[in-house]
């Protein structure tokens, strides 16, 4: 992969002014996060982590992220209407797995009850690395999808015209008119708007569903503003407050303080520490509503890992999705290799290569959010732990991924300015609403690079590992 910025990453005196300018233009662009010293307040605020310089993406696999994303979309939306699937692929999951464990069990809850819920909206957001092969050539391999509190299409909304100004400062005004504009926070609102209407009360208002803990609030004001232009009322709630003020009428319409709720936006609710038994309650109760969840309950059971390394099985896309072989065919040139350690032969054979050789592989377990993944001698010695164990079954094996590095500077408040060997990773935001079973809307909604240096294996931007980039298109 071409290396656009040779020339200006070994001018200090260049770097140093660039970097100046690159951190104003953040903070007056709206690129923040809160403070760790202060998540709650904002009046105290800093410049989220970003690149000096866009990073160099092949076009053509850019691209091929971006055609393959409708599929995407088509595809989670079939996995969350096939409870048989569902309950088929989590099966050995659930038994070692408490929290997927206990998404399963109000998820088969609901739909015992009958289903309130007559539109659905998924937001997602499908991550990719660029494998570089022994001849030197990248391939596009998808990492996971995400179906639920997919972050940083405010941010990333802006990001763009930071590294524009960075590049004409470095005398590259050429390349500067290159960069692509991109704003997933419309994209996204677009989605969440057109569920309102069809939810069909001019009342009704959008929830946004939120942590405890807010450090990257502005990033889910970008999505807010978006409604409020188009008229929309936004609330932000968190669990305690649904469980505290949640209520349903007969129609099982959702009530919070008596305003009626038509979309609830979950922007938590993807890990364990999320939920305690009022919690789970209040995500009950939402569940019930009539409310268009986004995600409903289903749709975040078709985002784990374990459905992934499903979706890679031979024939798994064609019951899926029977009548499109262009899409299977599209989606599964994307796919890594993904394995199974399910209790038997296959399992064993699996865990015992990996146990050999754990640098071919990444150990994921069924969480969001970044930072959970194991690798190398980690991934050798839990291997080693549970390999005669069911709590495997609690885990995929991957195949680990191998992307060429590129020099950059990676931007962190109160951290020295120093050059690092980098690695990226591009999501696709993809934006779908289906009622009842007409899908009305369907695309992709803009794109996501992240970037960190090549010493940290895991973990996203939130996580404090990977920062906010752009694209440049070579």
């Amino acid at each position: 992969m071409a290396a656009p910025w040779r020339d200006v990453v070994r001018d200090a005196a260049a770097v140093r002014e660039a970097a100046a300018v690159a951190v104003d233009a953040a903070l007056l662009a709206g690129v923040l996060m809160r403070t760790g010293e202060q998540p709650h307040a904002s009046d105290v605020v800093n410049y989220a982590p970003f690149t000096l310089l866009p990073s160099a993406v092949p076009r053509a696999l850019f691209e091929q992220a971006y055609a393959v994303q409708q599929d995407f979309n088509l595809l989670v939306d079939a996995i969350s209407q096939n409870k048989e699937f569902l309950e088929q692929t989590l099966a050995s999951t659930i038994k070692v797995d408490d929290f997927t464990a206990q998404l399963f069990r109000i998820y088969m809850q609901v739909l015992e009850e009958g289903l309130a819920q007559t539109v659905f909206l998924g937001i997602n957001r499908s991550d990719y690395m660029f494998d570089c092969g022994l001849d030197g050539t990248a391939a596009l391999r998808q990492i996971e999808i995400n179906t639920i509190a997919a972050s940083f299409g405010g941010l990333t909304s802006r990001t763009a015209d930071v590294h524009g100004l960075v590049l004409k400062v470095l005398g590259k005004t050429e390349e500067a008119s290159h960069l692509l504009p991109n704003n997933p926070a419309k994209g996204l609102a677009l989605g969440i708007a057109k569920a309102w209407e069809l939810y069909g009360s001019q009342r009704a208002v959008v929830m946004f569903l939120v942590e405890e803990i807010q450090r990257n609030i502005f990033d889910q004001r970008c999505v807010e503003n978006e409604l409020w232009s188009r008229n929309i009322r936004v609330i932000r709630k968190r669990f305690r407050d649904v469980f505290e003020q949640g209520s349903l009428d007969a129609s099982r319409r959702l009530y919070m303080d008596g305003q009626e709720v038509a979309v609830v936006y979950y922007r938590e609710g993807y890990v364990p520490q999320n939920y305690d038994h009022q919690n789970w309650e209040a995500r009950l109760l939402l569940e019930r509503s009539r409310a268009v969840k986004c995600p409903d309950i289903a749709t975040q059971l078709a985002g784990t890992k374990k459905v992934q390394q499903e979706l890679s099985r031979p024939g798994t896309l064609e019951k899926l999705l029977p009548g499109h072989p262009e899409a299977i065919a599209r989606m599964r040139a994307t796919f890594a290799g993904l394995y199974s350690l399910d209790e038997g032969e296959e399992g064993d054979m699996i865990a015992a290569t990996a146990i050999a050789d754990p640098d071919r592989f990444v150990l994921k377990p069924q969480r969001e959010g970044g930072g959970n993944n194991l690798y190398g001698e980690e991934l050798r010695q839990v291997l080693e732990k549970i390999k005669d164990s069911p709590e495997r079954t609690s885990y995929i094996l991957m195949d680990k991924i191998k992307p060429q590095p590129a020099l950059n500077y990676l931007l962190r408040a109160h951290s020295p300015l120093q050059v690092s060997e980098c690695i990226s990773e591009l999501g696709i935001f993809g934006v779908y609403v289906r009622q009842g079973q007409e899908l009305v809307l369907n695309q992709a909604a803009g794109h996501l690079l992240r970037t960190k240096a090549i010493e940290h294996a895991d973990g996203g931007v939130a996580a404090g590992v990977a920062v906010l980039d752009t694209p440049y298109l070579v």
